[in-house]
């Protein structure tokens, strides 16, 4: 799985100004939402909630805006029911586009999503039209200055936690799970001290699509760009090999 990091891309987006990072929390916030709402708002008993806390950290949020919403989650302020809702389309040259939501209004974000896709020039498709292109992973970025272990080690402690596979990249390390393993090996790693650049169950495209033409790029990016101000919007997916 090698060959394609996503690792310089995460530290671009860390860098970001502090309005993209409130929609980050935003967009956390409802999948902690979600998390206490499913398996409730105690971490040590809810092993989705703890992947979202460590996720958290790993964008910064502050430990009392965490605390915040568990509670809000938890109380009389949580009834707020989100749903997940999925949409799949092309892309500018028929690249491959997923798009996870959790919203309130299921109407209101598909137009929003179905708006981004025309104005960048591509169409939502039906479930399932791009999906197959792509492998659900678990995916843990580790990135090399920060991380004491040497590649071998830390490549038996992923292993023997769980991992199918881990990568060496040029400035991080990419460790992948199976969904169903990677709560267990993300802890493990945790628990060893191992600092996490981001850890998530996401889609990994089969096939990467190039883009030549200066305005398939500009159209592409304008879908993106669309999406990613889309507060219901918690997840794109593509194989855009940018």
């Amino acid at each position: 799985m090698s060959g394609h990091s996503k690792f310089a891309n995460i530290k671009h987006k860390k860098e970001k100004n502090d309005a993209a990072k409130g929609k980050v929390f935003t967009r956390i916030g409802r999948e902690i939402a979600v998390a206490v709402k499913e398996g409730g708002a105690d971490p040590a008993n809810n092993s989705k909630l703890r992947d979202v806390i460590a996720k958290a950290k790993a964008n910064n949020m502050p430990n009392d805006t965490i605390d915040r919403s568990i509670k809000k989650a938890s109380g009389d302020m949580g009834n707020v029911n989100y749903v997940t809702a999925t949409y799949e389309g092309y892309g500018p040259s028929g690249t491959a586009i997923i798009v996870e939501a959790l919203t309130d209004n299921k109407n209101r974000t598909a137009s929003n999503v179905r708006n981004a896709f025309t104005k960048g020039g591509g169409n939502v498709g039906t479930q399932g039209c791009v999906s197959f292109m792509f492998d659900q992973k678990g995916q843990i970025l580790i990135d090399k200055e920060e991380c004491s272990m040497d590649f071998d080690e830390l490549m038996m402690t992923a292993l023997d936690a769980g991992a199918e596979d881990i990568a060496e990249e040029e400035d991080s390390y990419e460790v992948f799970t199976a969904p169903d393993d990677f709560s267990a090996v993300r802890e493990a790693l945790e628990a060893a001290g191992i600092p996490m650049v981001e850890a998530e169950v996401t889609m990994i495209p089969q096939t990467w699509v190039e883009l030549a033409d200066e305005q398939d790029i500009k159209m592409m990016n304008r879908i993106l760009d669309l999406l990613d101000e889309d507060d219901d919007v918690q997840n794109v997916y593509h194989n855009w090999d940018e």
